[in-house]
């Protein structure tokens, strides 16, 4: 009897025991081989800032009907997704529900590079008022080119209207092909371009500037310069114009200098 309870009694406490460690062992094992799956996204997120970027790339405001077809949803998820962007000040409707994006992200704007804003303002209103052109830094994002900030021409007859938050291909543009140019092979790699860099990114080195015409905008003609400034992502301050008395190599000299005092500012 006392050995039958000893052997109950050791196998009371054995086993679960034993099967605790097994299936801990199992568990570490499993997490040690199991291929790690991929993080998670929020898609109503993603469909609020897509609502933002749609907005942004249209010059007219927008009904919640034509909103709701852009981002392929229907129209209660739609209007959902923008009561809740309008509590946040990110958009603003009128009077005929018509929708656009509001004053909250302007003051998101500023905060976005905010240290090469400040010490590229001056510098862009300088040039831009010299050469009687819009003036303005671009950054690359993801593949494209973002105009950070602008500055047109108060004395210029005819001025180009360059938004911040304007964006093109990278391989579109002076402003591309500068930042094409100071990138690095692995910064290039790292973008997955399938083509290779545009040709005329390796002459910048040897002429001090990228220039282009009817790219961007048909009729118009754009010179710029990298601007490589430690800490932030890669960007180029360019000029934008429809007719100069300036040639191509003064307006390049011109850049080149401003791009270096704006480096020197933040450094």
């Amino acid at each position: 009897m006392g050995d039958d309870e000893n052997g109950c009694e050791n196998t009371k406490v054995s086993i679960p025991e034993f099967a605790a460690a097994t299936d801990e062992d199992a568990t570490a094992d499993t997490a040690a081989t199991a291929p790690r799956a991929p993080a998670a996204h929020s898609q109503t997120l993603s469909r609020g800032i897509r609502v933002l970027e749609i907005l942004a790339e249209t010059d007219e405001p927008m009904t919640i009907v034509e909103l709701a077809a852009a981002l392929v949803v229907h129209r209660s998820i739609a209007y959902r997704i923008l009561r809740t962007l309008e509590d946040h000040g990110l958009v603003i409707r009128d009077s005929a529900g018509l929708v656009r994006l509001g004053p909250r992200l302007a003051a998101l704007a500023r905060a976005v590079s905010r240290d090469l804003q400040a010490a590229a303002l001056p510098v862009l209103t300088r040039i831009a008022n010299e050469l009687g052109m819009t003036a303005f830094v671009a950054v690359l994002d993801r593949g494209e080119v973002v105009t950070l900030a602008s500055i047109e021409s108060r004395q210029a007859h005819a001025s180009v209207a360059q938004r911040p938050g304007t964006r093109h291909p990278l391989h579109w543009g002076a402003p591309g092909i500068a930042i094409q140019s100071g990138l690095s092979a692995a910064q290039w790699a790292a973008l997955g371009h399938a083509d290779s860099r545009r040709s005329e990114a390796g002459e910048v080195a040897a002429i001090g500037y990228a220039a282009s015409h009817d790219e961007v905008i048909a009729g118009l003609s754009s010179i710029a310069v990298p601007l490589l400034v430690p800490g932030e992502s890669p960007a180029s301050l360019a000029v934008v114009y429809i007719s100069s008395l300036h040639s191509p190599a003064d307006i390049g000299a011109a850049l080149t200098a401003a791009a270096r005092a704006i480096v020197a500012e933040l450094s």
